[in-house]
C-alpha cells in the first residue's frame, strides 16, 4: 500500500484555498444607460456597491443643492429608502431619508424621516437638511426611484449616503434583512467629483477575510490535522512523521483561526445595534476548547503513563468538538454573509471530500489493525492486545 506523504496535505491546502477564493460575487448594474420619467436627465451617476442600487444627481454649486434620483430594485410588496447621515457616520441610525412605497392600490408615496434609532418610528417629518422641491417617488419595471431636491448639510459636497430596502407588512414599513448587504449600504459621496468612497467596501472585505480566515483554519487544518493523527499513525512507516505534520496543522489552524477570530471580534464591536449572538457564542466556544487543546500539550503525559488513557479521551473528545461546532458555525457565517452561492458550494465540496477520504481511510486502517492484533495475537498469545486498537480509536 502506497504510504501517506506530507506532499497530499500541501495539495489538499491548495485546492482548498483555490475553491474557497476563486468564489465572487456578482456586481451592481451600469447607472450610465438608465433613463427617467418626464424627460428628466443627470449629470453624475454611481452605481452602489450593494442592493442594486444606483444614484444619479446634479450638483448646483451656486446655492448648494444637488438633484437626485435613486433608484432600487424591490417587489411591489417592498420599500426602498435613500438618505444622508448628517452626523457624518457611515449607519442607517441618525439619517435623514426618503422612503419610497405603495398602497394597496398602487400608489407610490415618499415618507421623509429621521432615523432616530435602529428601531425608528418612522413619523413623516422635517429632515435636517433642506428639502426645497417635495420629493417624488415612482414604481417601474420592478425598481423604484426617488427624486429629490436636497440641501447639501453643512454646504460640504462630501456626505455620508445611506440606501435601505425591505418589505411592506400590511401595507406598513416593515425592518429590512440584518445581514449581508443590509449592512453594507452607506458611501461616503463627493457630490462635487463623484468621488465614492464605501465603508461597506472596506468592512466587506474584512468581513470576507474574516470568513477566509476561518473557514481554512477551522473548516480545513484543524480536520485535516485530525485525520493526519488518526489514519496516518496507523501506518508504522510514517512514525514520528504523522505527529509533526498533526502538529504543524494544529498550530498553523490556531494561529489563522485566532486572527479570523480576533477580526470577528472587531468587526462586531463596529456593528452597533446588530449582534449575531449564536455565531458570536459559538465563535467564542470554539476558541476556548481550542486553546484549552494547546495548553493541554503542555501536560501530556509519557505513553505508559498511567493517566495517558484519559489525557487521550480529553483530547480527543475536545478536538471533535471543536471541528463538529466549527462546521456548524462556518455555515452561520455563510448565512450572515450572504456571498455569492459559490462559497457555500465550495466549502460543502471541501467537508464532502474531506468525509469521503476519511471514510476510505477508516476502512483501510481497520483492516490494518485487525491484522496487526491477529499477527500479535498469534506471536505472544498470553499477553493479549499490544494497544494498537485504542490508538486507533481517538
Amino acid at each position: 500500500m502506497a504510504r501517506p506523504s506530507g506532499h497530499s496535505a500541501a495539495r489538499w491546502l491548495a485546492v482548498a484555498a483555490a475553491l474557497l477564493l476563486s468564489a465572487s460575487a456578482a456586481t451592481a448594474q451600469d447607472c450610465v444607460s438608465a433613463s427617467f420619467s418626464s424627460g428628466r436627465s443627470f449629470l453624475r451617476c454611481n452605481s452602489l456597491p450593494v442592493l442594486g442600487a444606483s444614484l444619479h444627481w446634479t450638483y448646483h454649486p451656486e446655492n448648494g443643492t444637488a438633484d437626485v434620483a435613486f433608484r432600487a430594485p424591490s417587489g411591489s410588496n417592498g420599500w426602498v429608502a435613500w438618505g444622508i447621515n448628517t452626523d457624518g457616520a457611515r449607519q442607517m441610525a441618525g439619517s435623514s431619508v426618503f422612503v419610497a412605497s405603495q398602497d394597496g392600490s398602487g400608489a407610490v408615496s415618499v415618507l421623509q424621516t429621521v432615523l432616530e434609532s435602529t428601531s425608528p418610528s418612522l413619523n413623516n417629518g422635517t429632515l435636517k437638511f433642506g428639502v426645497p422641491v417635495a420629493p417624488a417617488a415612482e414604481y417601474s419595471g420592478g425598481a423604484y426611484t426617488i427624486y429629490a431636491t436636497i440641501a447639501l448639510p453643512g454646504n460640504s459636497t462630501q456626505q455620508s449616503t445611506v440606501w435601505q430596502a425591505g418589505p411592506l407588512s400590511g401595507g406598513s414599513i416593515a425592518q429590512h434583512p440584518t445581514s449581508g448587504a443590509n449592512l453594507q449600504s452607506t458611501l461616503s459621496l463627493d457630490f462635487l467629483s463623484g468621488a465614492g468612497t464605501g465603508a461597506s467596501n472596506s468592512r466587506l472585505h474584512r468581513r470576507n477575510i474574516h470568513g477566509v480566515l476561518n473557514a481554512v483554519a477551522w473548516g480545513v487544518l484543524i480536520p485535516l490535522g485530525a485525520m493526519i493523527a488518526r489514519y496516518l499513525r496507523v501506518f508504522e512507516s510514517a512514525d514520528p512523521a504523522w505527529f509533526y505534520l498533526h502538529i504543524a496543522c494544529q498550530c498553523s489552524g490556531y494561529i489563522l483561526g485566532v486572527a479570523g477570530w480576533g477580526l470577528g471580534l472587531k468587526l462586531g464591536s463596529e456593528s452597533k445595534g446588530t449582534t449575531y449572538q449564536p455565531h458570536r457564542s459559538i465563535g467564542i466556544a470554539i476558541f476556548c476548547l481550542a486553546t484549552l487543546q494547546v495548553f493541554a500539550l503542555l501536560v501530556r503525559p509519557d505513553k505508559k503513563n498511567k493517566y495517558r488513557l484519559y489525557w487521550n479521551i480529553y483530547h480527543h473528545s475536545v478536538g471533535y468538538s471543536v471541528i463538529v461546532l466549527a462546521a456548524i458555525n462556518i455555515f452561520k457565517g455563510l448565512d450572515i454573509l450572504k456571498p455569492a452561492s459559490g462559497w457555500k458550494t465550495a466549502y460543502i465540496v471541501i467537508l464532502a471530500t474531506l468525509g469521503g477520504v476519511a471514510l476510505c481511510l477508516e476502512a483501510i486502517t481497520w483492516v490494518i489493525v485487525l491484522r496487526r492484533r491477529r499477527r500479535d495475537a498469534d506471536k505472544a498469545p498470553a499477553h493479549g492486545s499490544n494497544g494498537a486498537g485504542w490508538q486507533h480509536q481517538p
